[in-house]
């Protein structure tokens, strides 16, 4: 194994001359590599070296390549019949045969057994566990999956699978060699059927096939419809190019690895027992001539919708992400580029709320009696936002496994920040640094990252922002080495304009004051909508005792808040007051004994969330906050607007049905 790290690839053999397999040797052949092409059948060879020479010469004609080029890459290739001759001087070997375990399994062992010790052995089997088909090969932590798309010389993305005993060395290899090649290589870390693209396909394969299988709708009117949305071709037509046999057996796999549910599709099954096999066989759901599918006219069905089929991937993506096969963004990269869309799941879940996603899988289950197309588990727990920003783990059992799973969560995405989802539409930030919370210039970074992931989450209503432990916040971290006057300056218009976030973000935003709330922290609560205390916190705004003012909004907030003489007080003199006080001078809205504070903060931003329309609040912020901005007449324009933009929400119809029927709103934020 030590070799591989000297060893250049210079020599590559693929193993299979189908449509995959001569499109994978054409890119060995552009990166200059000798490879050997092996199937049994001559015939194959010889047309897949027709179809590889014909393709670079498309390059030559595009001025891509030079005619010399074409020459020698065409002298590197090499046909073979025997897989003993063609392996034993390769450097990496890919099997591209059919996606039958018993082909590859006879191909692998072969290979394996005749190549050289340390060659790299790489299949391009597009849905089979790698670590099945490992058993097959001697010395396994060699072997991974390598799944390039279709057609591979022009399709970016790879996926580079390793198996349960593939070596890093192996992955890190083989990926750094697509990327030379100017592929997109992405890592599946976990082994799973289908690994991303396909296991995110799969359900609404499933899908398509059941609508079919239960008279819903006609291929041709369900394919219509897929054609207004923007695409090429329909499920059916797709089914159909690919091959129903190929979708067939997949089903199959996936019925035995994944679920029994995907063993339900009949109408395909039916249609490959009687040799309508698509395009290759001239027949499937559609009549095929001269390579282009004969489709019915039909008007587009409204039995399916596009939310159907984005939920479903949605659904799958985040099992993925739960299963620790993929992140979120390898996922969102790896769907755009395989089935080459300007988005993925990731940017779909974004735009949801968990209670969309999960209504619409939990109609798609009961419609279909579909265990498949059940809410994965956070979706279920109203998680969803968390799984896709990389903060979700699955819950252990214990205290210590619970808190070790908190840390983990979030330190994956901050170092000095933690967010929570409570539920009830209801996220809590805390501000977690040792020593009293102090606000150094990375916690304000991170304070702004993490108020930009929650700025569009339709699933948050209000924030609650506080500090971990005892304190709040004792303000800016003083000892934060600032270099000269401009420095400090931007320092200071930093901080305001990320406090000015919480001013301006859609949701209701609740500073809990506990502990020492002073100079910065003080100026961070006041950035929030509604303040609340424990009675003896420690609050003030000490800085010109320090020969400095406030420097994050202070100065112009809490006059604002309550008077110039209560501003002038506090900051002149520096002295600090306790909850109690503030709460006589206006400036919080609820004191609490501080051994419940935590509680009742939280339970306060769940009676908000549950008893107010989301829409109505956001809007109804953004005016309070102006009306000291601007003159009384905008203020007023601005609030009739406002008020004619509530008149079309689904919420000011639920709040009005609710108070006729004498019953509690369900608002939904739409």
């Amino acid at each position: 194994m030590d070799s591989l790290k000297q060893a250049e690839i210079k020599k590559a053999t693929v193993i299979g001359a189908g449509e995959m397999g001569h499109g994978i040797a054409e890119i060995f052949l552009i990166n200059g590599y000798n490879v050997y092409l092996v199937d049994i059948n001559e015939q194959a060879l010889l047309k897949s070296k027709q179809l590889i020479e014909e393709s670079l010469n498309k390059f030559v004609e595009r001025g891509k390549l030079k005619p010399e080029d074409l020459t020698r890459f065409m002298n590197n290739l090499k046909l073979s019949t025997s897989i003993e001759e063609s392996v034993k001087d390769a450097e990496i070997i890919i099997e591209a045969v059919p996606e039958k375990i018993e082909i590859k399994a006879d191909v692998l062992s072969r290979a394996s057994k005749f190549a050289k010790a340390d060659a790299i052995i790489g299949t391009n089997t597009s849905n089979i566990k790698i670590t099945d088909l490992s058993q097959y090969v001697s010395s396994p932590w060699r072997f991974l999956g390598t799944h390039f798309f279709n057609p591979p010389v022009i399709m970016k993305l790879v996926e580079l699978v390793k198996g349960e005993k593939t070596d890093d060395k192996i992955l890190d290899k083989v990926y750094n060699l697509m990327k030379s090649f100017g592929k997109e290589p992405i890592k599946v870390m976990k082994d799973t059927p289908g690994f991303i693209v396909n296991r995110i396909s799969a359900p609404e394969l499933l899908f398509f096939c059941l609508v079919v299988d239960q008279n819903l709708a006609k291929p041709e009117e369900i394919d219509a419809f897929a054609k207004e949305q923007g695409l090429p071709m329909g499920p059916y037509e797709l089914m159909d190019y690919v091959g129903l046999d190929v979708v067939y057996d997949s089903l199959l796999y996936f019925s035995k690895v994944i679920s029994p549910d995907y063993g339900k599709c009949k109408t395909v099954g039916e249609l490959v027992k009687q040799g309508r096999l698509g395009k290759k066989s001239g027949y499937g759901f559609y009549q095929w001539s001269g390579g282009k599918a004969i489709i019915p006219k039909a008007a587009a069905s409204d039995k399916v919708n596009l939310l159907d089929v984005l939920v479903l991937e949605v659904n799958e993506a985040v099992k993925l992400i739960e299963e620790k096969v993929a992140t979120p963004e390898d996922i969102e990269t790896a769907v755009k580029l395989g089935l080459n869309r300007p988005f993925g799941p990731i940017t779909v879940a974004k735009s949801l709320t968990n209670d969309e996603v999960k209504s619409k899988l939990l109609e798609l289950y009961q419609k279909f009696n579909c265990e498949v197309f059940k809410p994965a588990k956070s979706i279920e727990e109203g998680k969803l936002k968390d799984v896709i920003e990389g903060r979700y783990k699955p819950e252990k059992s214990g205290e210590k496994e619970k808190a070790e799973i908190e840390q983990q969560a979030t330190s994956s995405a901050f170092k000095f920040i933690r967010l929570e989802n409570l539920g009830n539409h209801v996220l809590r930030i805390s501000i977690d640094r040792p020593k009293r919370n102090f606000l150094s210039p990375d916690v304000i970074e991170e304070l702004d990252k993490a108020i930009e992931s929650v700025w569009n989450d339709r699933d948050i209503w209000i924030v609650v922002l506080t500090g971990a432990g005892s304190d709040f916040s004792a303000g800016a971290d003083l000892s934060t080495y600032i270099a000269d006057g401009m420095q400090f300056i931007e320092f200071s218009r930093k901080g305001e304009r990320v406090f000015r976030k919480l001013a301006e973000i859609p949701k209701v935003t609740i500073a809990e004051m506990k502990g020492y709330v002073l100079g910065g922290g003080f100026e961070l609560a006041l950035a929030c909508d509604i303040r609340v205390a424990s009675s003896d916190a420690i609050i003030g705004f000490p800085e010109t005792t320090l020969g400095l003012l406030p420097g994050w909004g202070g100065t112009q907030r809490l006059a604002k808040l309550t008077n110039m003489n209560t501003a002038l007080w506090l900051i002149l003199t520096g002295k600090k007051i306790s909850g109690e006080d503030a709460l006589k001078l206006g400036i919080v809205s609820q004191v609490y004994d501080k051994s419940v504070i935590d509680d009742e903060t939280i339970k306060l931003a769940k009676e908000i969330a549950s008893n107010n329309a989301p829409i109505a609040e956001a809007l109804a912020k953004r005016l309070i906050n102006k009306a000291t901005e601007v003159p009384m007449d905008i203020g007023l324009e601005w609030e009739s607007t406002a008020f004619g933009i509530l008149f079309n929400t689904e919420d000011l119809k639920e709040g009005i049905s609710s108070l006729f029927e004498k019953r509690k709103p369900n608002f939904r934020g739409r």
